[in-house]
């Protein structure tokens, strides 16, 4: 059973009097622990895909089905729990919230879903990430990979069914990343998580199960 599906999904936008069609007619089926990856240049679509498959975003036309779930039109108050129990975001940037601590960053998802382990499990997986230690450090006093480790953590909290990365390792020195890119697919392994994930690398393409290449919005 798919886990992800796009059906024929368009995203266009619009910019004064011009239409960019960033996503054309993409079709795209995701079985439940696969680990794919989605490959292309700059500005061929593969973060609008993402976003798409994700909910953050909604196609210009077609449909999105997550768990066999039409999600196309899902409000956002439907889709944020969706979201939280399901999903696993890992970005480039990392996206951690600046206010609060490496521990409290990756309890976040677990606390909006009330889990009284929420505490206990976000401490357990930063140490199993070398991160213990630098549990009460804020965001700007942690170095890009310890942060990209902390965002890792954030993403399996929920014990999510898909993890959405996208160039999880771009912002990352070679060391770093491949640290950070083995504890991913650690967990993805170890989880059975379906994995989809957005590189420039050979390397980690190479690692997969598919790989599939975006060109001008299209599948090639």
């Amino acid at each position: 059973m798919p886990i992800v599906e796009a059906r024929d999904i368009t995203k266009t936008y619009t910019i004064g009097d011009r239409q960019i069609r960033v996503l054309d007619d993409v079709s795209l089926s995701v079985p439940e622990g696969e680990f794919l990856v989605v490959a292309g240049s700059s500005g061929s679509g593969k973060t609008t895909l993402l976003s798409l498959l994700s909910g953050l975003d909604k196609p210009s036309s077609g449909r999105v089905l997550l768990e066999e779930r039409d999600i196309t039109d899902t409000s956002e108050d439907d889709l944020a729990p969706l979201r939280n129990e399901t999903i696993g975001f890992v970005f480039q940037s990392f996206h951690l919230v600046p206010s609060l601590t490496a521990l409290e960053n990756v309890m976040f998802p677990a606390e909006l879903k009330h889990d009284p382990r929420a505490h206990a499990n976000a401490a357990d997986l930063l140490k199993r990430v070398g991160m213990q230690e630098r549990s009460a450090n804020f965001p700007h006093q942690l170095s890009g990979g310890e942060m990209q480790r902390v965002a890792m953590c954030r993403a399996v909290i929920n014990n999510p069914k898909i993890i959405f990365a996208d160039e999880p390792t771009g912002n990352l020195d070679s060391e770093n990343g491949q640290a950070v890119l083995d504890l991913l697919l650690e967990f993805q392994r170890e989880r059975r998580t379906t994995l989809v994930l957005i590189t420039h690398s050979l390397d980690i393409a190479e690692m997969a199960d598919r790989v599939i290449v975006l060109k001008d919005g299209r599948i090639t």
